[in-house]
């Protein structure tokens, strides 16, 4: 991890934003004490579609209207 203070950083934020590309992890100070650090942005992992496929089966009520005793906590 290198670490540089903040001058260094404004007039050189191109080739620091260069070297976290690449996987550097980059600490910038301000008189010698660390006040941000410039990492790498991880990509989410991916999402597989019809993992849960068979894990829920909607009812044939399903578009029933609620009971009144149902209803009624849905409209205090």
């Amino acid at each position: 991890m290198t670490e540089v203070n903040v001058h260094e950083a404004e007039t050189q934020l191109s080739n620091l934003l260069h070297r976290v590309a690449a996987g550097e992890e980059i600490v910038i100070a301000r008189s010698g004490n660390p006040v941000a650090r410039l990492v790498p942005v991880e990509e989410p992992p991916r999402r597989l579609m019809g993992l849960d496929e068979g894990l829920f089966v909607v009812p044939d009520d399903f578009n029933e209207p609620l009971p009144d005793n149902i209803l009624s906590e849905f409209e205090r």
